[in-house]
Protein backbone atom coordinates (compact mmCIF):
# COMPACT_ATOMS: atom_id res chain seq x y z
CA UNK A 1 0.00 0.00 0.00
CA UNK A 2 1.51 3.60 -0.85
CA UNK A 3 0.64 6.21 1.26
CA UNK A 4 1.19 10.01 0.94
CA UNK A 5 1.44 12.25 4.29
CA UNK A 6 0.93 15.49 3.98
CA UNK A 7 2.46 17.49 6.46
CA UNK A 8 5.85 16.40 8.64
CA UNK A 9 4.58 18.18 11.71
CA UNK A 10 4.00 15.52 14.77
CA UNK A 11 0.89 14.05 13.91
CA UNK A 12 2.57 13.62 10.10
CA UNK A 13 5.33 11.90 11.65
CA UNK A 14 3.96 10.03 13.89
CA UNK A 15 1.53 8.68 11.41
CA UNK A 16 4.46 8.01 8.71
CA UNK A 17 6.17 5.90 11.09
CA UNK A 18 3.15 3.81 12.25
CA UNK A 19 2.40 3.27 8.19
CA UNK A 20 5.63 2.22 7.77
CA UNK A 21 6.11 0.21 10.78
CA UNK A 22 3.10 -1.44 9.29
CA UNK A 23 4.70 -2.33 6.02
CA UNK A 24 2.91 0.27 4.07
CA UNK A 25 5.26 2.63 1.30
CA UNK A 26 5.51 6.18 2.50
CA UNK A 27 5.94 9.15 1.62
CA UNK A 28 6.31 12.09 3.66
CA UNK A 29 6.14 15.42 2.12
CA UNK A 30 6.49 19.05 3.99
CA UNK A 31 7.22 22.46 2.00
CA UNK A 32 8.76 24.08 4.95
CA UNK A 33 10.64 20.79 7.17
CA UNK A 34 10.10 18.51 9.55
CA UNK A 35 8.41 20.21 12.66
CA UNK A 36 8.64 23.90 11.45
CA UNK A 37 4.86 24.64 11.55
CA UNK A 38 2.46 24.95 14.97
CA UNK A 39 5.13 22.11 16.48
CA UNK A 40 8.20 24.29 16.74
CA UNK A 41 6.53 26.20 19.21
CA UNK A 42 3.97 24.39 21.34
CA UNK A 43 4.33 24.13 25.29
CA UNK A 44 4.21 20.63 25.16
CA UNK A 45 2.25 19.47 28.33
CA UNK A 46 1.29 16.24 28.10
CA UNK A 47 -2.44 16.09 29.87
CA UNK A 48 -5.74 15.76 29.68
CA UNK A 49 -6.60 18.63 32.05
CA UNK A 50 -9.37 20.42 30.70
CA UNK A 51 -11.06 18.59 27.92
CA UNK A 52 -15.00 19.09 29.17
CA UNK A 53 -15.90 16.52 26.54
CA UNK A 54 -16.00 13.32 27.67
CA UNK A 55 -15.49 11.41 24.43
CA UNK A 56 -12.05 14.01 24.32
CA UNK A 57 -11.22 13.54 27.66
CA UNK A 58 -10.92 9.93 27.17
CA UNK A 59 -8.89 9.97 23.69
CA UNK A 60 -6.51 12.41 25.53
CA UNK A 61 -6.15 9.82 28.81
CA UNK A 62 -5.25 6.96 25.95
CA UNK A 63 -2.85 9.73 24.24
CA UNK A 64 -0.76 10.16 27.88
CA UNK A 65 -1.08 6.26 28.47
CA UNK A 66 0.72 5.66 24.71
CA UNK A 67 3.29 8.71 25.57
CA UNK A 68 4.66 5.97 28.19
CA UNK A 69 4.55 2.95 25.82
CA UNK A 70 6.60 4.72 22.59
CA UNK A 71 8.99 6.22 25.17
CA UNK A 72 10.18 2.22 25.96
CA UNK A 73 9.96 1.11 21.72
CA UNK A 74 11.77 4.87 20.28
CA UNK A 75 15.21 5.16 19.89
CA UNK A 76 16.80 8.43 20.35
CA UNK A 77 17.45 10.21 23.42
CA UNK A 78 14.63 10.07 25.92
CA UNK A 79 12.28 13.15 25.19
CA UNK A 80 8.90 12.01 27.07
CA UNK A 81 9.03 13.42 30.46
CA UNK A 82 6.47 12.01 33.00
CA UNK A 83 6.82 14.49 35.75
CA UNK A 84 3.34 15.58 36.63
CA UNK A 85 2.09 19.05 36.52
CA UNK A 86 1.17 21.74 39.54
CA UNK A 87 -1.15 24.48 38.97
CA UNK A 88 -1.19 27.32 41.56
CA UNK A 89 -3.95 29.94 41.87
CA UNK A 90 -4.23 32.95 43.68
CA UNK A 91 -7.75 34.19 45.71
CA UNK A 92 -9.56 34.87 42.22
CA UNK A 93 -8.15 31.07 40.96
CA UNK A 94 -8.99 28.96 43.94
CA UNK A 95 -12.62 28.35 43.49
CA UNK A 96 -12.26 27.56 39.61
CA UNK A 97 -9.30 25.13 40.83
CA UNK A 98 -11.11 23.56 43.07
CA UNK A 99 -13.65 22.36 40.49
CA UNK A 100 -11.18 20.89 38.26
CA UNK A 101 -9.52 19.16 41.36
CA UNK A 102 -13.12 17.63 41.62
CA UNK A 103 -14.07 17.26 38.05
CA UNK A 104 -10.86 15.24 37.10
CA UNK A 105 -11.32 12.92 40.45
CA UNK A 106 -14.48 12.08 39.53
CA UNK A 107 -13.70 10.85 35.85
CA UNK A 108 -10.56 8.65 37.49
CA UNK A 109 -7.41 11.09 36.50
CA UNK A 110 -5.13 11.50 39.58
CA UNK A 111 -5.58 14.89 41.18
CA UNK A 112 -5.21 16.41 44.38
CA UNK A 113 -4.50 19.34 46.26
CA UNK A 114 -1.26 19.86 48.30
CA UNK A 115 0.33 22.38 50.20
CA UNK A 116 3.01 24.34 49.37
CA UNK A 117 5.49 22.82 51.07
CA UNK A 118 4.93 19.99 48.90
CA UNK A 119 4.66 21.85 45.69
CA UNK A 120 8.54 22.67 46.45
CA UNK A 121 9.85 19.91 46.83
CA UNK A 122 7.84 18.45 43.74
CA UNK A 123 8.99 21.18 41.48
CA UNK A 124 12.60 22.10 42.39
CA UNK A 125 14.32 25.45 43.14
CA UNK A 126 11.11 27.40 42.41
CA UNK A 127 10.12 29.99 44.92
CA UNK A 128 6.03 29.56 45.04
CA UNK A 129 4.37 33.82 45.30
CA UNK A 130 3.08 34.63 48.78
CA UNK A 131 -0.26 35.65 46.78
CA UNK A 132 -0.74 31.79 46.17
CA UNK A 133 -3.39 29.93 48.34
CA UNK A 134 -4.48 26.66 46.72
CA UNK A 135 -1.80 24.22 44.71
CA UNK A 136 -2.95 21.35 42.79
CA UNK A 137 -0.82 18.16 41.61
CA UNK A 138 -1.48 16.26 38.50
CA UNK A 139 1.00 13.36 38.75
CA UNK A 140 -0.42 11.45 35.57
CA UNK A 141 0.85 14.68 33.27
CA UNK A 142 4.11 15.29 31.64
CA UNK A 143 5.72 17.17 28.63
CA UNK A 144 8.17 16.29 26.04
CA UNK A 145 10.98 17.79 24.41
CA UNK A 146 9.59 18.75 21.01
CA UNK A 147 12.70 19.17 19.02
CA UNK A 148 14.10 15.88 20.24
CA UNK A 149 10.73 14.20 20.32
CA UNK A 150 9.80 14.87 16.51
CA UNK A 151 13.62 14.41 15.60
CA UNK A 152 13.33 10.81 17.29
CA UNK A 153 10.17 10.11 15.01
CA UNK A 154 11.45 10.74 12.33
CA UNK A 155 14.34 8.98 12.33
CA UNK A 156 12.91 6.20 12.91
CA UNK A 157 10.20 6.69 10.54
CA UNK A 158 12.93 6.93 8.00
CA UNK A 159 14.61 3.25 9.52
CA UNK A 160 11.69 1.56 8.86
CA UNK A 161 11.08 2.80 5.00
CA UNK A 162 9.49 6.31 5.65
CA UNK A 163 10.82 8.54 2.57
CA UNK A 164 10.89 12.10 3.59
CA UNK A 165 10.94 14.98 0.92
CA UNK A 166 10.66 18.61 0.60
CA UNK A 167 7.33 19.19 -1.54
CA UNK A 168 4.43 21.69 -1.31
CA UNK A 169 0.90 20.26 -1.88
CA UNK A 170 -1.17 22.68 -3.69
CA UNK A 171 -3.95 20.43 -4.37
CA UNK A 172 -5.29 16.98 -3.69
CA UNK A 173 -7.73 14.95 -5.93
CA UNK A 174 -9.82 11.85 -4.71
CA UNK A 175 -11.72 10.60 -8.05
CA UNK A 176 -12.60 7.84 -9.77
CA UNK A 177 -9.15 6.40 -10.56
CA UNK A 178 -7.62 7.26 -7.28
CA UNK A 179 -5.76 9.62 -5.14
CA UNK A 180 -2.88 12.27 -6.19
CA UNK A 181 -1.64 15.35 -4.81
CA UNK A 182 -0.23 18.35 -7.20
CA UNK A 183 3.35 19.85 -6.03
CA UNK A 184 4.06 23.52 -6.50
CA UNK A 185 6.00 22.73 -9.30
CA UNK A 186 3.31 20.95 -11.32
CA UNK A 187 4.45 17.17 -9.93
CA UNK A 188 1.88 15.01 -9.55
CA UNK A 189 2.40 12.27 -7.15
CA UNK A 190 -0.43 9.11 -6.74
CA UNK A 191 -0.94 6.57 -3.28
CA UNK A 192 -3.34 4.73 -2.67
CA UNK A 193 -4.30 6.77 0.52
CA UNK A 194 -3.25 10.14 1.70
CA UNK A 195 -2.96 11.26 5.08
CA UNK A 196 -3.31 15.01 5.61
CA UNK A 197 -1.80 15.92 8.73
CA UNK A 198 -1.23 19.99 7.67
CA UNK A 199 -1.75 21.79 10.85
CA UNK A 200 -3.64 25.20 10.36
CA UNK A 201 -3.50 24.62 6.49
CA UNK A 202 -5.46 21.49 6.59
CA UNK A 203 -8.73 23.32 5.35
CA UNK A 204 -7.56 24.97 2.60
CA UNK A 205 -6.25 21.48 1.82
CA UNK A 206 -9.26 19.34 2.66
CA UNK A 207 -11.16 21.80 0.46
CA UNK A 208 -9.51 20.66 -2.52
CA UNK A 209 -10.45 16.97 -2.09
CA UNK A 210 -14.05 18.15 -1.25
CA UNK A 211 -13.89 17.75 2.37
CA UNK A 212 -15.10 20.09 4.99
CA UNK A 213 -12.86 20.40 8.16
CA UNK A 214 -13.05 24.09 9.47
CA UNK A 215 -10.60 25.76 11.02
CA UNK A 216 -9.39 29.00 12.91
CA UNK A 217 -7.17 30.61 10.76
CA UNK A 218 -7.45 34.33 11.41
CA UNK A 219 -3.53 35.45 12.19
CA UNK A 220 -4.52 39.14 13.06
CA UNK A 221 -3.53 40.82 16.38
CA UNK A 222 -4.24 38.70 19.27
CA UNK A 223 -6.50 36.33 17.49
CA UNK A 224 -7.04 32.57 19.10
CA UNK A 225 -4.18 31.23 16.89
CA UNK A 226 -1.84 33.27 18.17
CA UNK A 227 0.50 32.20 21.22
CA UNK A 228 3.99 33.62 22.75
CA UNK A 229 6.50 31.27 24.01
CA UNK A 230 9.97 32.31 25.95
CA UNK A 231 12.35 30.01 25.83
CA UNK A 232 15.03 31.02 28.80
CA UNK A 233 18.14 30.41 27.99
CA UNK A 234 20.11 31.73 31.35
CA UNK A 235 19.82 31.40 34.57
CA UNK A 236 19.61 27.63 34.65
CA UNK A 237 16.57 27.07 36.97
CA UNK A 238 16.66 23.41 38.18
CA UNK A 239 12.73 23.09 37.08
CA UNK A 240 11.19 19.50 37.55
CA UNK A 241 7.70 19.72 36.32
CA UNK A 242 5.73 21.62 34.20
CA UNK A 243 4.00 24.93 36.49
CA UNK A 244 0.70 26.77 35.83
CA UNK A 245 -0.03 29.64 37.50
CA UNK A 246 -2.27 32.97 37.40
CA UNK A 247 1.36 35.31 35.55
CA UNK A 248 3.07 32.39 34.32
CA UNK A 249 3.17 28.86 33.21
CA UNK A 250 6.61 27.09 32.75
CA UNK A 251 7.97 23.93 31.87
CA UNK A 252 11.89 22.33 31.98
CA UNK A 253 13.60 22.23 28.29
CA UNK A 254 17.01 20.80 27.52
CA UNK A 255 19.68 22.09 28.95
CA UNK A 256 18.84 23.16 31.90
CA UNK A 257 16.74 26.18 30.19
CA UNK A 258 13.02 27.01 30.73
CA UNK A 259 10.06 27.33 28.44
CA UNK A 260 7.90 30.25 29.72
CA UNK A 261 4.43 31.22 28.79
CA UNK A 262 1.98 34.47 29.66
CA UNK A 263 -1.49 33.44 28.62
CA UNK A 264 -2.42 37.03 29.13
CA UNK A 265 -0.05 38.20 26.90
CA UNK A 266 -0.87 36.77 23.99
CA UNK A 267 -3.91 39.76 23.52
CA UNK A 268 -0.96 41.91 22.22
CA UNK A 269 0.75 39.94 19.92
CA UNK A 270 0.88 40.67 16.11
CA UNK A 271 2.71 37.64 13.80
CA UNK A 272 3.39 40.13 11.41
CA UNK A 273 5.18 42.24 13.54
CA UNK A 274 6.74 39.91 16.78
CA UNK A 275 7.45 41.49 20.01
CA UNK A 276 10.95 42.65 20.31
CA UNK A 277 13.35 40.90 22.60
CA UNK A 278 14.18 44.41 24.59
CA UNK A 279 10.38 45.31 24.51
CA UNK A 280 7.31 45.55 26.95
CA UNK A 281 6.29 42.04 26.70
CA UNK A 282 10.02 40.29 27.16
CA UNK A 283 10.20 42.29 29.72
CA UNK A 284 7.06 41.58 31.38
CA UNK A 285 7.83 37.98 30.83
CA UNK A 286 11.48 38.80 32.44
CA UNK A 287 9.90 40.15 36.00
CA UNK A 288 7.67 36.97 36.31
CA UNK A 289 9.87 34.80 35.51
CA UNK A 290 12.72 36.48 38.00
CA UNK A 291 9.56 36.42 40.76
CA UNK A 292 10.01 33.06 40.77
CA UNK A 293 13.91 32.61 40.67
CA UNK A 294 14.88 31.21 44.67
CA UNK A 295 17.24 34.36 45.13
CA UNK A 296 18.88 37.26 43.76
CA UNK A 297 20.42 37.04 40.13
CA UNK A 298 21.16 38.62 37.03
CA UNK A 299 18.67 39.48 34.76
CA UNK A 300 16.85 36.63 32.56
CA UNK A 301 18.46 36.11 28.67
CA UNK A 302 14.89 35.02 26.67
CA UNK A 303 14.37 34.30 23.53
CA UNK A 304 11.04 35.12 22.41
CA UNK A 305 9.04 32.80 19.66
CA UNK A 306 5.57 33.56 18.12
CA UNK A 307 3.49 30.39 17.09
CA UNK A 308 0.15 30.00 15.69
CA UNK A 309 -1.83 27.01 17.20
CA UNK A 310 -4.16 24.50 14.57
CA UNK A 311 -7.30 24.70 15.72
CA UNK A 312 -10.07 22.99 14.37
CA UNK A 313 -13.27 25.13 14.57
CA UNK A 314 -15.40 23.12 17.20
CA UNK A 315 -12.07 22.25 19.49
CA UNK A 316 -11.39 19.11 19.46
CA UNK A 317 -9.65 16.65 16.98
CA UNK A 318 -10.48 15.48 13.22
CA UNK A 319 -9.33 12.03 12.96
CA UNK A 320 -10.22 9.81 9.77
CA UNK A 321 -11.96 9.93 6.66
CA UNK A 322 -14.53 12.29 5.12
CA UNK A 323 -16.81 9.39 4.00
CA UNK A 324 -16.48 5.07 3.56
CA UNK A 325 -15.36 5.78 0.18
CA UNK A 326 -12.82 8.53 0.90
CA UNK A 327 -8.64 8.07 0.64
CA UNK A 328 -8.09 11.19 2.01
CA UNK A 329 -7.71 10.49 6.18
CA UNK A 330 -7.12 13.72 8.02
CA UNK A 331 -5.64 14.97 11.10
CA UNK A 332 -5.61 17.74 13.05
CA UNK A 333 -6.27 18.24 16.55
CA UNK A 334 -5.85 21.32 19.20
CA UNK A 335 -3.87 18.33 21.82
CA UNK A 336 -1.38 17.71 19.07
CA UNK A 337 1.71 16.88 21.37
CA UNK A 338 -0.65 14.71 23.59
CA UNK A 339 -2.44 12.81 20.90
CA UNK A 340 0.43 12.42 18.41
CA UNK A 341 2.07 8.83 19.02
CA UNK A 342 -1.86 7.34 19.75
CA UNK A 343 -3.58 9.12 16.82
CA UNK A 344 -0.40 8.08 14.53
CA UNK A 345 -1.43 4.24 15.92
CA UNK A 346 -4.98 4.39 15.21
CA UNK A 347 -5.00 5.95 12.27
CA UNK A 348 -2.47 3.65 10.35
CA UNK A 349 -4.31 0.51 12.29
CA UNK A 350 -7.64 2.17 9.97
CA UNK A 351 -5.78 2.63 7.20
CA UNK A 352 -4.09 -0.61 6.78
CA UNK A 353 -6.68 -2.48 8.40
CA UNK A 354 -9.92 -1.27 7.12
CA UNK A 355 -10.70 -1.37 10.29
CA UNK A 356 -12.64 1.33 12.49
CA UNK A 357 -10.28 2.46 15.97
CA UNK A 358 -13.46 2.73 18.72
CA UNK A 359 -11.67 6.16 20.44
CA UNK A 360 -11.62 8.20 17.12
CA UNK A 361 -15.25 7.31 15.86
CA UNK A 362 -16.37 10.45 17.21
CA UNK A 363 -14.21 12.92 15.77
CA UNK A 364 -14.65 12.19 11.91
CA UNK A 365 -14.61 15.02 9.34
CA UNK A 366 -18.38 14.06 8.64
CA UNK A 367 -19.50 15.72 11.93
CA UNK A 368 -19.19 18.84 10.01
CA UNK A 369 -20.85 17.78 6.81
CA UNK A 370 -24.27 20.36 6.17
CA UNK A 371 -23.69 21.83 9.76
CA UNK A 372 -23.01 25.99 9.72
CA UNK A 373 -19.58 26.89 10.65
CA UNK A 374 -21.16 29.63 13.53
CA UNK A 375 -23.19 26.38 15.02
CA UNK A 376 -20.02 24.49 15.72
CA UNK A 377 -17.12 26.89 16.52
CA UNK A 378 -16.23 28.06 19.73
CA UNK A 379 -13.70 30.78 21.28
CA UNK A 380 -10.31 28.73 22.41
CA UNK A 381 -8.66 31.33 23.37
CA UNK A 382 -6.45 30.07 26.31
CA UNK A 383 -6.39 32.81 29.04
CA UNK A 384 -6.15 30.87 32.60
CA UNK A 385 -3.93 28.45 34.04
CA UNK A 386 -4.87 24.82 32.43
CA UNK A 387 -6.73 26.37 29.38
CA UNK A 388 -3.97 25.86 26.88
Amino acid sequence: MRIIVVGAGVLGVSAARHLSVAGAEVLLLDHRGAGTGTSATTFAWVNSHRKHDVDYHRLNVAGMAEHARLAERLPGPRSYVPSGALVWADEAGEERLAGDVARLRSLGYPAHRITREEAGRIAGGVRIPATVTAVAHFPGEGYVLPDLFLANLLSDAERHGTRFAPGEVVDIDDGPGGVSVTLAGGGVVRGDRVVLAAGRWTERLAARAGIDVPMVTDTARGSQPVGLLGYVRSPAFGLRCVIHGPGLNLRPAAGGQTVVQALDVNALVDPAAPPSPDGEIAATLARRFRALLPGPGAAPTIDLRVGLRSLPADGHTVAGPASARSRVHCLVSHSGITLAPLLGRLAAAEITTGREQDLLRPFRPTRFAGVRRRDVEVDQRATAPGDQ
